[in-house]
């Protein structure tokens, strides 16, 4: 080998196992600040190549353990960012279990992150479980000037912009909606939107052992971004055979 070309480092699996509370705890979300919005972490599943769905659905793809990590990260974020379309394909329903709710409880913080979605022409999936659920804070993001429908039950708030970009969402949800950490769970072209215009701070990426091929989208989808986004490797995690990758963004 030679001496410029750096060899190639065996990760494990090596250390004792965590609980996935504990990893989250270790990322040390609240103790990164980012000067003027919350600090953004993304939580993606994906198989080895690259699919984030199969059959439509990311649940073919997880693990016990990489499901029990989600929810953990939903109990640490403020809210959790979420496109209309992954949560009516997902049929989003029961974000947290009883003692995640306590423990956010504990702490002094709402039960329930606020769950905001973007929908620039207000077309909501409100057959959704999680729309009828009493109490779970929706927070819609929208371009549309019309009238905002009804709510089977959660507690339903809309803001609109002329013209409506992340950034602006987050700022939103830091400065009225009081968010230090957020949880972004895609879909891809949300995700790839926040790549897009900087929104990103670090990225949960759960590779699946399968090979789905097909043309269910990737982790990002869209349009070629301008300069690929450069993360740097901060933690990898394994639990069976599936494989947590954790990585931060190059400022």
């Amino acid at each position: 080998m030679a001496d410029d070309v750096p060899g190639l480092v065996p990760l494990g699996p090596a250390g004792p196992e965590r609980a996935a509370r504990d990893v989250v705890a270790a990322l040390g979300l609240r103790e990164r600040a980012v000067p003027g919005r919350p600090r953004v972490v993304a939580a993606m599943i994906a198989s080895l190549d690259g699919r984030t769905a199969v059959e439509g659905r990311s649940v073919a793809l997880g693990h016990p353990a990489d499901r029990q990590l989600l929810r953990e990260l939903r109990t640490a974020a403020d809210a959790v960012l979420v496109g209309t379309r992954t949560l009516a394909a997902e049929r989003y329903a029961n974000l947290l279990d009883e003692d995640q709710v306590a423990l956010r409880r504990a702490a002094r913080r709402a039960p329930h992150p606020v769950m905001a979605t973007v929908s620039r022409a207000l077309d909501l999936p409100l057959d959704v479980p999680l729309f009828a659920e009493a109490g779970v804070p929706i927070q819609v993001y929208t371009e549309h000037d019309g009238a905002p429908p009804p709510s089977p039950g959660a507690d339903l708030a809309v803001e609109r912009f002329d013209e409506l970009t992340l950034p602006a969402v987050l700022e939103h949800l830091g400065s009225a909606r009081g968010a230090q950490v957020v949880l972004c769970e895609g879909g891809p072209s949300l995700l790839r939107e926040l790549v897009a215009q900087g929104g990103l701070d670090d990225l949960l990426l759960t590779v699946a052992p399968l090979l789905a091929a097909g043309d269910a989208p990737s982790v990002l989808e869209g349009a070629e971004l301008d300069a690929p986004a450069r993360l740097a490797l901060a933690g990898v995690h394994r639990a069976g055979d599936h494989v947590v990758l954790h990585l931060r963004a190059s400022r």
